[in-house]
């Protein structure tokens, strides 16, 4: 009888495999009337870096004392004011509605709808740019070059997520990239398949190569969705 591949139980997902809950929410603070209507002031108390993520927090207490974590902008400092609301000034770290932002500003922690607390462009380094405006959609474009279609009434932060080159800087050694990836509950070292032996990874055996089709279903269960998924075409393009 074959062992349980661990592959096969990664792939199902349980708690085991998952990373584990720490620290605090990263969320803007509830859509209120001040907001809507005017301006909420708030002041930087804290900047926070976790295990698991990696941007900087910042700690936001306004003046109708609430207090919120939020994805820290690039030259943010413990002591600044910022400002949330349709009125407020288009500064470093200050939130508004994309119908209040000028075209081709920088922007991060876009909200996907009005009030979820933000949803795009939140790692580290990372901003969006808002290219064009209509009476109900706000087109950005995100990092990744696509453009994305928003509510124009969604929040997000002037400026860019602090922590840009965070990529440049070496692991140097194996040690530290082990520990990134444990903290984010990613699997590391990872051996090849066809390295393997048949009883541990579907393309085990036969001399270091698959031996048979990389294709595999679409509906294939987890562990034994490896190689090609749901692949259109197989073989060498003809030239």
């Amino acid at each position: 009888m074959g062992s349980r591949l661990k592959h096969q139980r990664r792939g199902k997902g349980t708690s085991t495999f998952r990373a584990k809950a720490r620290g605090v929410k990263s969320s803007y603070v509830s859509y209120g009337n001040e907001q809507k209507e005017d301006v909420l002031a708030g002041q930087v108390v804290e900047l926070v870096k976790e295990t698991g993520r990696n941007n900087v927090l910042s700690g936001i207490l306004f003046e109708n004392s609430a207090f919120e974590y939020v994805v820290a902008p690039e030259g943010l400092i413990v002591g600044q004011e910022v400002l949330y609301g349709k009125n407020a000034g288009i500064g470093i770290g200050n939130v508004l509605p994309l119908s209040n932002i000028p075209e081709g500003c920088p922007i991060f922690n876009i909200e996907k709808t009005p009030g979820d607390g933000g949803k795009f462009v939140k790692g580290s380094g990372g901003y969006a740019l808002l290219v064009s405006k209509d009476s109900k959609r706000a087109y950005v474009k995100l990092p990744s070059g696509k453009s994305k279609p928003i509510n124009s009434r969604s929040r997000a932060t002037v400026g860019c997520v602090a922590g840009g080159g965070r990529p440049e800087k070496p692991f140097v050694k194996a040690g530290n990239k082990w520990r990134k990836m444990k903290a984010k509950s990613r699997p590391y070292p990872i051996n090849r398949g066809v390295a393997m032996n048949p009883n541990a990874h579907p393309f085990g055996g036969s001399q270091h190569h698959a031996g048979k089709s990389k294709s595999t279903s679409r509906h294939a269960h987890p562990g034994r969705k490896v190689g090609n998924i749901a692949s259109r075409r197989t073989g060498r393009r003809k030239k």
